[in-house]
């Protein structure tokens, strides 16, 4: 609540902001940064005191380490605007406290306002906040160092996590050598901290080249792959987003995951109905995803693994699950499965029964779209189905007109 009323502080909150920063939170320069910042919930390692925050923000020129930081001395720093200070500020006050000093500097004159604006710009300029590479350093001196605690470690890759969402932070984490240390945690015995770094990996490779080669020639796809059969299902969800995100429009990527057996690892996942409905809707993503690639590659060689009738038969039966989300997924891969060359249609109608199970989603979301809660979603998927259906009907041979 406190941060939906911070906005209604209008131009006297900044001013507000800035003078709980100094009366109510009491920040000073030996107060440890163990706090909270306003970007997106990031921790700041409780291994790291202030003084060693301000020895990487004025490294000594010397130093290797120096170097490689003064290299994103340019990145924003914690505080990247007086709003981002603002969040901060509120998270971490005693309402009774803010509410006491709002009403005060309401009484303030505008000059005197003007007097405090000054003295907070100073204090913060003195501050120096550590920039993102600044940051990641520090949490990859963390993973690196064993005598910390477990909780240490896991804040680390939280920290990390966070930081990692910049397509720019992303590359960063491998020049500081980053990477390495977070795809060792695969192997750590506690499986939190296996499904942070794995989910780490997953947000770092999103739509990333760079990165996706840097993590596939350290092998990690091998150890994501056998992490997606954990027992841990919440692990499994992770490693498997993390094998997705990897190999997305990456051909060598794709390529190291059919030959370490993915195809099977899928089929697996879509045709046991025992598996949890998230990890079975990732893998059905993946499926239309390959599948997509697949279409936009035709120079390469179509595998057999989109020619196998019984993986082909697990994705039209998640036409059938109760869960409307996993049903809209396993449309997409049909579209995308339908498209391909050396697609049979029969095998679709005859094995698979395609046309049974595309009849009976138009009465269920026939159904749906009676309700108001649900209607326009439903005619969102009638919509795709139907597309679905022209495809398959095509592919037969039955070409229909489409309705005006």
């Amino acid at each position: 609540m406190m941060e939906r009323k911070a906005a209604g502080f209008g131009v006297l909150g900044v001013v507000v902001v800035l003078i709980m920063a100094m009366t109510v939170i009491g920040v000073t320069e030996g107060e440890r940064f163990n706090k909270t910042s306003s970007s997106g919930g990031l921790f700041w390692s409780t291994a790291k005191e202030e003084s060693d925050l301000m020895l990487k923000a004025e490294p000594d020129e010397d130093s290797s380490a120096a170097a490689v930081v003064n290299d994103h001395d340019d990145l924003d720093g914690g505080f990247s605007s007086l709003d981002g200070m603002l969040q901060w500020a509120i998270g971490h006050s005693d309402p009774e406290k803010l509410k006491e000093t709002a009403q005060d500097v309401q009484r303030l004159s505008p000059n005197e306002l003007k007097e405090r604006q000054v003295e907070i710009k100073e204090l913060m300029e003195k501050m120096k906040m550590p920039s993102d590479s600044q940051l990641m350093q520090i949490a990859i001196d963390d993973l690196n160092n064993s005598s910390l605690s477990l909780e240490d470690h896991h804040r680390a890759l939280q920290e990390l996590l966070v930081l990692v969402e910049p397509i720019d932070n992303a590359n960063d984490l491998t020049k500081l050598g980053g990477h390495h240390a977070v795809i060792r945690e695969l192997n750590h015995p506690d499986p939190d901290i296996r499904r942070v770094s794995a989910w780490v990996l997953g947000k770092a490779s999103q739509n990333n080249a760079f990165f996706q080669k840097q993590v596939l020639e350290l092998g990690a796809l091998t150890k994501l792959m056998k992490m997606v059969k954990s027992t841990s299902v919440e692990e499994a969800i992770k490693a498997l987003y993390a094998v997705s995100a990897l190999i997305r429009n990456n051909l060598a990527g794709q390529e190291l995951f059919y030959a370490e057996a993915g195809d099977s690892m899928l089929q697996d996942i879509l045709s046991n109905s025992s598996m949890d409905i998230r990890l079975q809707k990732k893998a059905v993503f993946l499926v239309a995803d390959l599948a997509e690639s697949q279409l936009e590659n035709v120079e390469r060689a179509e595998l057999p693994f989109f020619r196998n009738h019984f993986f082909l038969k697990s994705v039209v039966n998640l036409m059938a699950s109760t869960d409307l989300d996993l049903q809209e997924k396993a449309l997409v891969a049909i579209k995308n499965l339908l498209q391909l060359k050396t697609t049979e249609a029969l095998v679709f109608k005859d094995f698979c029964g395609l046309d049974d199970a595309l009849e009976r989603m138009r009465l269920q979301l026939q159904d749906l779209m009676v309700e108001e809660y649900h209607r326009d979603y439903a005619m969102d998927v009638e919509r795709l189905r139907r597309e679905v259906e022209l495809i398959f009907l095509s592919k037969l041979g039955k070409v229909m007109r489409v309705p005006t």
